[in-house]
């Protein structure tokens, strides 16, 4: 299939990936959605934004962030004929991918007079780089996190606290990400007129699947050009961890009309029963969530069902509109990593590479440590989504310091 003129038909006009997508939406916020839209069209096609928006990832973010070859950890797992390299966006500012949209969702919030942005968060990676973003524009802020993932990731709670962030604990449900997501959206509905709610990931109803498409693709863009420039050809592989699906959508993007495999890894947490996992592609089917149509992960009575993986910022039920649309067309394969293999992978990297992964970026690297075992040569291109400072505590108190996955 030529995917040369993807981008200029996905998505619709009404916000469609193939059935996907589309924005589900109470009447009211059907205006405020529009006003998003179009400011959003407006100033994407604004030299003016364009370059500070360029300026900003250049002087602020530390952009570009660099392709890494694993040399020591191809070796270890493996004869070292397949080789594992890493996009760093560890090493962005802020220690994840997620300062890429917020960014540019804080420069939109100016451009439209707004004074207040707000968000859900998972592990703590959106909220830390909305705060961010909300201290550099000079905007209120407020961030929702569950209950559960506020305990587990203390570190990133207390730096967007010192970021002059309101962190509201979400106490009701499962107590983790969609419940922070509902909360978020509750807020959103009485306070649209003077704020925007910067959805942190690639989902949501339309225009936020495209806007946070559109601001992650520096990723892939980068990364393309990187390994051309260090490798002269393209890597056999791409990959990278799957939740709601901003870093993926991201880093697979510009590699889509290129001749590689693209792949996105979910949780399969701790077994295939549901509430033990939350791979949605896997495991799901389509239904209507937060605004959006895409797959998702149901309970008996057809509603969204409980989740769960090591990882806060994959534990939602639900994933983007466009990686269901590009797995129905055949582009993208879904694969899994349970929390295990990535708790593996997370102390892998680290002792022989020196570099500490989210737990979530650890899927990936999982996933690329398996399959370059499977290949025997090659070369795996890992979008190493986030970095593991955040996790260390849960970490340690739940694996110790992973000697046990080192004795063979």
């Amino acid at each position: 299939m030529d995917y040369s003129t993807y981008f200029k038909n996905y998505p619709s006009a009404d916000g469609r990936f193939g059935r996907f997508g589309g924005a589900y939406l109470p009447e009211h916020l059907v205006a405020a959605m529009e006003e998003i839209n179009n400011a959003y069209l407006t100033i994407c096609q604004s030299s003016q934004f364009v370059n500070e928006l360029r300026r900003i990832r250049r002087e602020f973010q530390g952009r570009p962030t660099p392709v890494y070859h694993c040399e020591k950890l191809s070796r270890k797992i493996g004869d070292g004929r397949c080789q594992i390299y890493l996009k760093r966006e560890d090493l962005n500012h802020t220690g994840a991918h997620k300062l890429n949209h917020c960014m540019g969702e804080g420069l939109l919030a100016k451009f439209m007079g707004k004074k207040r942005i707000i968000a859900e968060t998972g592990a703590g990676q959106h909220g830390v780089a909305l705060a961010t973003a909300a201290a550099f524009f000079g905007l209120e802020c407020t961030i929702y996190m569950g209950e559960i993932d506020v305990a587990k990731q203390a570190p990133n709670v207390a730096r967007m606290k010192v970021l002059g962030t309101n962190v509201v604990s979400v106490s009701r449900g499962q107590k983790t990400l969609k419940e922070a997501v509902d909360a978020a959206f509750e807020d959103y509905l009485e306070n649209y007129k003077d704020t925007i709610y910067c959805i942190g990931s690639a989902v949501g109803p339309h225009p936020f699947p495209m806007m946070v498409r559109d601001f992650q693709m520096v990723v892939g863009q980068e990364a393309r050009e990187q390994f051309l420039e260090m490798m002269g050809f393209l890597p056999d592989i791409v990959t990278a961890c799957v939740g709601g699906g901003s870093n993926s959508i991201g880093m697979f993007l510009p590699f889509i009309n290129d001749p590689v495999e693209i792949v996105g890894v979910e949780p399969m947490g701790r077994g295939e029963n549901i509430g033990d996992n939350a791979a949605s592609m896997t495991y799901g089917e389509e239904g209507v969530m937060h605004g959006f149509d895409s797959i998702m992960l149901k309970n008996a009575d057809g509603e969204p069902a409980p989740v769960y993986s090591i990882a806060s910022g994959l534990d939602y039920p639900s994933v983007g509109p466009e990686h269901a649309f590009l797995r129905e067309i055949g582009r993208v394969k879904y694969e899994v990593a349970t929390d295990r293999e990535a708790v593996d992978a997370f102390f892998k990297l680290s002792r022989y590479e020196g570099i500490i992964p989210a737990l979530e970026s650890s899927h990936a690297v999982a996933y690329a440590m398996r399959r370059a075992k499977e290949m025997g040569k090659g070369s795996i291109l890992v979008n190493l989504s986030g970095r593991g400072d955040k996790d260390l505590d849960y970490v340690i108190e739940k694996y110790g310091y992973g000697e046990e996955f080192f004795k063979d």
